[in-house]
């Protein structure tokens, strides 16, 4: 099984799972069934995003600790620099 056809089934199973709440064939607690359950989309939504920005700005913050990239992107800017002077361009 390949990793969209998990993430899919993963995605259709929760959906389904959600539908059966939101239409209350699941038995629940009116509380639940009248204030959490409408705000789950949402709230997933929002922590989705919540994840995402933590994984980027980590991966930011831990930047320098990925020494192979660092030395790339480093012999990258170098290389750019020496290009654009060749063209007539300051560079600094």
């Amino acid at each position: 099984m390949t990793k969209a056809t998990q993430s899919i089934s993963f995605i259709v199973l929760l959906s389904s799972i959600y539908t059966a709440l939101f239409l209350g064939l699941v038995p629940v607690s009116s509380t639940i069934q009248d204030e959490i359950i409408p705000v789950l989309p949402l709230w997933a939504v929002v922590s989705f995003g919540a994840y995402l920005l933590f994984k980027l700005g980590w991966g930011v913050f831990t930047f320098n600790d990925v020494p192979e990239a660092y030395k790339e992107l480093s012999q990258q800017i170098e290389q750019a620099k020496v290009d654009l002077r060749k063209k007539g361009v300051e560079v600094d």
